[in-house]
């Protein structure tokens, strides 16, 4: 089963990536697909936007999580239960709904417009869609919003595993809760530091619902994504699959870039 639902598929899109045409109309092309993509734009812009997605987006996400889950590990807040209800259900909505949602929210005329007119923190509507830079702001902001509460659940579930007498044992010795986060709590949570921060990364990489429901990859190519442009490459423009493949294997080669980067930088073997 492994073999057919996963080698299988990725030994013929690799196979798929020397080949131009549509349909049964494939002829081999060696590697013109990997010169085009080199030469190709509009690539690059997608490369560009994913990235600035991923540093901003993915950076705040987990220094978010990170303190909510410390926040919310309190014993002493009250409604910590509900809190953590509220912060986990974001990321088990639909995409589409809340994506549509979001749109509206951030419309010329949305409520986030009006909250800040009204309050005087603006004089004029944001254009949050129709801006190149507004509209990467309402996509980070979507992303952030949505998968904080998910990793926040692993930051949780770690730091009830740590022995709160490593805690107790450094107030004796005078520590304050700034040293005690960033001295115990911190090395004790990097392992699950590490894997949210490469599950993080390939998600944002693969970036597509958001993007493609809330700004169609506008205004121009300003928010346009890799996944966005394989999809284009797909069944918006004249389908040519041999070039999307060829795409689609740029994002397995970020994302493998990116998870040996985190890696080294967790001071983790790779074996």
């Amino acid at each position: 089963m492994i073999c057919l639902f996963y080698f299988y598929p990725m030994i013929q899109s690799l196979i798929l990536s020397f080949k131009s045409g549509s349909g049964n109309n494939l002829v081999f092309t060696g590697f013109d697909n990997y010169i085009r993509l080199i030469e190709d734009p509009t690539f690059w812009t997608a490369v560009s936007n994913t990235l600035i997605y991923l540093i901003i987006q993915v950076s705040a996400m987990i220094v978010l999580a990170l303190l909510l889950s410390v926040l919310l590990n309190d014993q002493s807040l009250r409604f910590r239960g509900l809190f953590r209800t509220a912060i986990f259900l974001p990321c088990v909505t639909s995409l589409v709904a809340y994506s549509v949602i979001f749109k509206y929210l951030f419309s010329l005329d949305g409520i986030l417009n009006k909250w800040l007119l009204n309050l005087s923190v603006i004089s004029e509507p944001i254009q949050w869609l129709s801006d190149p830079f507004w509209a990467k702001v309402t996509i980070i902001i979507a992303i952030t919003w949505r998968w904080v509460g998910y990793n926040m659940i692993f930051y949780l579930a770690s730091l009830q595993n740590i022995d709160k007498s490593i805690y107790e044992a450094a107030k004796i010795d005078g520590a304050s809760s700034f040293q005690q986060f960033f001295k115990i709590t911190i090395p004790m949570l990097k392992p699950i530091i590490l894997f949210t921060s490469i599950m993080s990364t390939i998600g944002t990489i693969q970036l597509f619902d958001e993007v493609m429901n809330i700004t169609q990859g506008g205004p121009g190519d300003a928010t346009l994504t890799i996944s966005q442009y394989i999809y284009q490459l797909s069944f918006k423009y004249t389908p040519d699959f041999g070039y999307a493949a060829t795409v689609s294997y740029a994002i397995v080669v970020l994302i493998v870039f990116f998870s040996i980067i985190q890696f080294k930088v967790a001071g983790e073997k790779n074996e």
